[in-house]
């Protein structure tokens, strides 16, 4: 039997052949399908029983960094390759690992339906096979995020809010779905949010003095200390004297990140309330806008209690990252 690696190739090949004996056109391509953060892993069952299924869970379902409770990255289904065909072959992010003589690694897009990303790991070994996904693993998780975010924002790009108060306050764009609504608007603080089945999904905006955050050793200090005051100062808790800080337990994880063109820090963690037994997940985007003199800062936040937060901190992510940053006009 044909390796599946080697008929991805040979598939491959036949339309680059096809495209020269007729000339430059655009192979028809179906839309692809699948929910958000799912996962096609496309291997033989035995496989995926042992060890190589290990190191896939090890990678592609380990907890997602910053929320309250474990949630894998991908929700993960598994297939045999004879059953991968038809409407199968149109998922989203796929992940073929398979046993064989040529060992490689690597990714390919719009293999069977358009948008696709599709990661392949053959080995002849089991070692092999771990190998190659050790050394993919990084590269194919942001590329399956990259297309799931942009599906994300496609879904709710359908129906956007015709709110202006980003851009009025601070000379910003953001697509934002239409049934979020403006909670609260000052100088300075922007809070718009939607009811969910058991809780809130927020979006916040405000801006930091340009030098806010001059000393990197305190950097993820200075991160919780401005986020505290802004809960003290607009986010106020069910009680009276109550309000929004980051979760005083664990410090955030903080990462490199770009947004609206420009270098920015990505900060995940937990917020609870002060004297209150809430909490939840947030992120928060601080951007570099050195043309505006400022740090412009975005968060997102869930509540949603005994709730799963994965896909609804994914929606948040996806909106953020629709930002566009204007010069700002006074």
């Amino acid at each position: 039997m044909k390796k599946f690696g080697t008929l991805l190739f040979t598939m491959g090949l036949m339309v680059i052949m096809s495209c020269k004996d007729s000339g430059p056109k655009e192979r028809f391509l179906p839309p692809s399908t699948g929910g958000i953060n799912s996962l096609m892993v496309v291997m033989d069952t035995e496989l995926w029983k042992g060890g190589v299924g290990d190191k896939i869970r090890e990678h592609f379902a380990a907890p997602i960094l910053g929320l309250p409770r474990a949630e894998p990255k991908f929700t993960i289904t598994q297939i045999p390759p004879q059953v991968f065909k038809g409407a199968t072959a149109y998922s989203r992010s796929v992940l073929f690992v398979e046993q064989d003589s040529v060992s490689s690694a690597h990714i390919k897009s719009d293999v069977y339906a358009k948008p696709q990303r599709v990661a392949v790991v053959t080995g002849e070994t089991y070692n092999d096979m771990a190998n190659n996904l050790d050394s993919i693993a990084g590269m194919a998780i942001a590329a399956f995020r990259k297309v799931e975010i942009a599906e994300a924002q496609r879904r709710f790009k359908r129906s956007l809010s015709k709110e202006t108060v980003f851009e009025d306050e601070f000379g910003i764009s953001l697509k934002v779905p239409s049934l979020y609504t403006v909670g609260k608007h000052e100088d300075n603080f922007v809070w718009m949010d939607i009811q969910i089945p058991k809780g809130t999904m927020n979006i916040l905006a405000y801006e930091m003095p340009w030098d806010t955050f001059s000393v990197d050793t305190t950097f993820v200090q200075d991160i919780v200390k401005m986020r505290d005051s802004i809960g003290k100062k607009y986010i106020p808790g069910p009680n009276d004297g109550t309000y929004m800080i980051t979760e005083k337990a664990f410090s955030p994880y903080v990462f490199p990140a770009q947004l609206g063109g420009k270098k920015a820090a990505e900060a995940r963690g937990t917020w609870e309330i002060e004297g209150y037994p809430m909490a939840g997940p947030f992120v928060t985007y601080i951007i570099n806008d050195k043309e505006n003199n400022r740090k412009m800062v975005l968060e997102g936040f869930t509540f949603a209690p005994n709730e799963e937060k994965r896909d609804y901190m994914f929606e948040l992510e996806a909106i953020l990252k629709t930002v566009e940053i204007k010069a700002k006009t006074e």
